[in-house]
């Protein structure tokens, strides 16, 4: 997905001679702490809401504030990843948009980008999730992927990430059921460290089911 493509709808932007009183109304209205600032289709910058409060009045112009722009944008055609790192590097809640020649075609809200971010690491699917812990070197998508299907599953997610501190690197797998016991067993078994895990387990199930039966048996 680019970055063009997840562009807000409601959005709004700022114009040169609107107030700072006006700006704060406006991030009030869209829950934002940051607005882009346009002149003639162009983008000036983006805004923040602690410039604002800091300004010597209500009244007082936003251009008057340009020097504490900051210039931090994405381009349209880009992937939307750009933006999610954008935002987390530089604490923003909205990230502008631009073409060639700092055009400015829209922007990106935080509320977008964890929106897309659900979709594209399939969190709103069914299914367990198991995280594992090694070292980088041993990582090797096939085998993971080879004992997943040896129990009677598959991999719908797979991200990695590296814990800078620690140099650990960590994998997570989304799986395409919710009874995972089985397949973190295969795991530990050929000594995977599988660091968490979660899902609906079959014997918790049952243990549940056993629990109802009982509770209905003392109650007769």
């Amino acid at each position: 997905m680019l970055n063009k493509e997840i562009i807000s709808d409601t959005l709004p932007f700022l114009n040169p001679g609107d107030t700072v009183a006006q700006a704060l109304d406006l991030m009030s209205d869209f829950h934002v702490a940051d607005l882009p600032v346009v002149a003639e289709n162009k983008l000036l910058g983006l805004v923040n809401e602690d410039v604002l409060l800091n300004a010597q009045g209500d009244q007082e112009m936003v251009s008057q504030l340009e020097n504490s722009f900051s210039k931090v944008v994405v381009h349209a055609n880009t992937h939307f990843l750009e933006a999610v790192q954008r935002v987390n590097e530089f604490h923003l809640t909205v990230v502008p948009v631009v073409e060639e020649g700092q055009e400015f075609i829209g922007a990106i809200s935080v509320f977008d980008l964890l929106r897309q971010l659900s979709s594209a690491v399939g969190a709103s699917e069914n299914g367990g999730i198991i995280v594992l812990e090694m070292d980088k070197v041993n990582f090797s998508f096939s085998e993971i992927s080879k004992l997943v299907e040896t129990n009677d599953a598959q991999i719908t997610q797979l991200n990695t990430y590296s814990d800078q501190q620690s140099d650990t690197f960590f994998v997570t797998l989304k799986i395409n059921k919710l009874e995972i016991a089985d397949i973190v067993a295969t795991f530990q078994r050929y000594e995977y460290r599988v660091k968490y895990y979660f899902g609906e387990e079959l014997y918790q199930n049952e243990l549940r089911s056993n629990y109802d039966h009982l509770m209905n048996y003392l109650n007769i």
